[in-house]
Protein backbone atom coordinates (compact mmCIF):
# COMPACT_ATOMS: atom_id res chain seq x y z
CA UNK A 1 0.00 0.00 0.00
CA UNK A 2 2.44 2.33 0.65
CA UNK A 3 4.85 1.71 -1.93
CA UNK A 4 1.65 1.99 -4.69
CA UNK A 5 1.55 5.58 -2.84
CA UNK A 6 4.54 6.31 -3.34
CA UNK A 7 4.54 5.62 -6.76
CA UNK A 8 1.43 7.55 -7.35
CA UNK A 9 3.39 10.40 -5.77
CA UNK A 10 6.10 9.95 -7.91
CA UNK A 11 4.27 10.12 -10.91
CA UNK A 12 2.70 12.97 -9.81
CA UNK A 13 5.76 14.79 -9.36
CA UNK A 14 6.67 14.30 -12.98
CA UNK A 15 4.02 14.96 -14.71
CA UNK A 16 4.24 18.24 -12.81
CA UNK A 17 7.34 18.70 -13.33
CA UNK A 18 7.00 17.65 -17.45
CA UNK A 19 4.32 20.10 -17.33
CA UNK A 20 5.82 23.02 -16.30
CA UNK A 21 9.10 22.39 -18.80
CA UNK A 22 6.16 22.26 -21.54
CA UNK A 23 4.69 25.28 -20.54
CA UNK A 24 8.42 27.26 -20.94
CA UNK A 25 8.52 27.67 -17.34
CA UNK A 26 12.23 28.15 -15.97
CA UNK A 27 13.60 29.46 -12.47
CA UNK A 28 13.27 33.46 -12.47
CA UNK A 29 16.80 34.80 -12.85
CA UNK A 30 17.76 32.11 -15.17
CA UNK A 31 17.88 32.89 -19.08
CA UNK A 32 19.03 30.92 -21.86
CA UNK A 33 21.68 32.91 -23.29
CA UNK A 34 22.67 32.28 -27.09
CA UNK A 35 26.32 30.71 -28.23
CA UNK A 36 27.13 34.35 -29.42
CA UNK A 37 26.98 35.24 -25.65
CA UNK A 38 28.80 32.07 -23.91
CA UNK A 39 31.72 33.72 -23.33
CA UNK A 40 31.87 37.12 -23.55
CA UNK A 41 34.22 40.00 -22.79
CA UNK A 42 33.16 42.90 -20.68
CA UNK A 43 34.75 46.35 -21.84
CA UNK A 44 33.88 48.88 -19.41
CA UNK A 45 35.90 52.09 -17.99
CA UNK A 46 34.76 51.35 -14.60
CA UNK A 47 35.14 47.55 -14.03
CA UNK A 48 33.97 47.78 -10.08
CA UNK A 49 30.83 49.60 -10.26
CA UNK A 50 27.98 48.19 -9.47
CA UNK A 51 26.57 47.85 -12.56
CA UNK A 52 29.80 46.06 -14.35
CA UNK A 53 30.18 43.72 -10.96
CA UNK A 54 25.87 42.58 -11.24
CA UNK A 55 26.05 42.15 -14.79
CA UNK A 56 28.90 39.89 -14.32
CA UNK A 57 27.04 38.15 -11.42
CA UNK A 58 24.25 37.66 -13.86
CA UNK A 59 26.17 36.21 -16.95
CA UNK A 60 27.81 33.89 -14.93
CA UNK A 61 24.24 32.86 -13.01
CA UNK A 62 23.09 32.55 -16.60
CA UNK A 63 25.83 30.08 -18.24
CA UNK A 64 28.14 32.25 -19.40
CA UNK A 65 32.15 31.67 -18.81
CA UNK A 66 33.84 35.44 -18.89
CA UNK A 67 36.65 35.68 -21.08
CA UNK A 68 39.55 37.66 -19.71
CA UNK A 69 40.83 38.66 -22.95
CA UNK A 70 38.99 40.09 -26.00
CA UNK A 71 40.34 38.20 -28.58
CA UNK A 72 39.05 34.81 -26.77
CA UNK A 73 36.10 35.97 -26.40
CA UNK A 74 32.39 34.98 -28.38
CA UNK A 75 31.25 38.60 -28.38
CA UNK A 76 32.38 41.91 -26.81
CA UNK A 77 29.53 43.50 -24.43
CA UNK A 78 30.86 47.23 -24.21
CA UNK A 79 29.36 49.39 -21.39
CA UNK A 80 29.38 52.67 -23.46
CA UNK A 81 27.90 54.92 -20.71
CA UNK A 82 26.94 54.22 -17.00
CA UNK A 83 25.60 57.35 -14.98
CA UNK A 84 23.90 57.85 -11.27
CA UNK A 85 21.89 60.89 -10.92
CA UNK A 86 20.03 62.08 -7.66
CA UNK A 87 17.54 65.08 -7.72
CA UNK A 88 15.61 66.40 -4.91
CA UNK A 89 11.91 65.71 -5.71
CA UNK A 90 10.56 67.60 -2.73
CA UNK A 91 11.20 69.84 0.03
CA UNK A 92 10.24 70.52 3.82
CA UNK A 93 8.85 74.39 4.83
CA UNK A 94 12.59 74.55 5.99
CA UNK A 95 13.64 74.33 2.50
CA UNK A 96 15.01 70.82 2.95
CA UNK A 97 15.14 67.74 1.22
CA UNK A 98 12.53 65.22 2.29
CA UNK A 99 12.55 62.77 -0.92
CA UNK A 100 14.96 62.19 -3.73
CA UNK A 101 15.23 60.72 -6.84
CA UNK A 102 17.47 58.12 -8.22
CA UNK A 103 18.49 57.63 -11.81
CA UNK A 104 20.52 54.65 -12.80
CA UNK A 105 21.39 54.61 -16.58
CA UNK A 106 23.50 52.79 -18.63
CA UNK A 107 24.45 52.49 -22.30
CA UNK A 108 25.72 49.54 -24.01
CA UNK A 109 26.79 47.73 -27.72
CA UNK A 110 27.71 44.00 -28.30
CA UNK A 111 29.81 42.92 -30.91
CA UNK A 112 31.35 39.48 -32.24
CA UNK A 113 33.60 39.11 -35.04
CA UNK A 114 33.56 42.59 -35.95
CA UNK A 115 29.92 42.50 -36.31
CA UNK A 116 27.20 44.28 -34.31
CA UNK A 117 24.94 42.21 -32.59
CA UNK A 118 22.85 45.04 -30.43
CA UNK A 119 23.48 48.50 -31.85
CA UNK A 120 23.67 51.10 -28.95
CA UNK A 121 21.25 50.73 -26.48
CA UNK A 122 20.55 52.39 -23.37
CA UNK A 123 18.40 50.88 -20.23
CA UNK A 124 17.35 53.17 -17.42
CA UNK A 125 15.28 52.69 -13.84
CA UNK A 126 14.53 54.91 -11.31
CA UNK A 127 13.24 54.74 -7.66
CA UNK A 128 12.61 57.76 -4.85
CA UNK A 129 13.46 57.18 -1.34
CA UNK A 130 12.40 59.53 1.39
CA UNK A 131 15.50 61.27 3.60
CA UNK A 132 15.25 62.92 6.92
CA UNK A 133 18.24 64.70 8.06
CA UNK A 134 18.15 63.42 11.58
CA UNK A 135 19.20 60.03 10.43
CA UNK A 136 21.45 60.97 7.88
CA UNK A 137 23.73 57.54 8.26
CA UNK A 138 20.77 55.28 7.70
CA UNK A 139 19.67 57.04 4.74
CA UNK A 140 22.77 57.44 3.03
CA UNK A 141 23.17 53.85 3.77
CA UNK A 142 19.25 53.81 2.31
CA UNK A 143 20.29 55.24 -1.41
CA UNK A 144 22.99 52.99 -1.60
CA UNK A 145 20.90 49.60 -1.32
CA UNK A 146 18.81 51.29 -3.84
CA UNK A 147 21.51 52.05 -6.05
CA UNK A 148 22.76 47.74 -5.84
CA UNK A 149 19.19 47.12 -6.59
CA UNK A 150 18.90 49.22 -9.51
CA UNK A 151 22.08 48.05 -10.59
CA UNK A 152 21.00 44.65 -10.60
CA UNK A 153 17.59 45.70 -12.49
CA UNK A 154 19.72 46.92 -14.75
CA UNK A 155 21.76 44.01 -15.59
CA UNK A 156 18.84 41.85 -15.46
CA UNK A 157 17.08 44.07 -18.28
CA UNK A 158 20.88 43.64 -20.51
CA UNK A 159 20.57 39.74 -19.44
CA UNK A 160 16.95 39.55 -21.32
CA UNK A 161 17.99 41.70 -24.70
CA UNK A 162 21.41 39.35 -24.74
CA UNK A 163 18.66 36.89 -24.63
CA UNK A 164 16.84 37.44 -27.87
CA UNK A 165 20.15 37.66 -30.26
Amino acid sequence: MKRARGSAAALLASSALLALGGCGFHLEGHTALPAAVKAPFLDAQDRQSDFVQSLQRALLMNGARLATERTKASAVVTILKENVRQRVLSVSNLNEPNEYELTYTVSFSVTAGGQELLAPQEVTTTRSYSFDPRALLAKGHEADILRTAMAQDLADMVIRRLARL
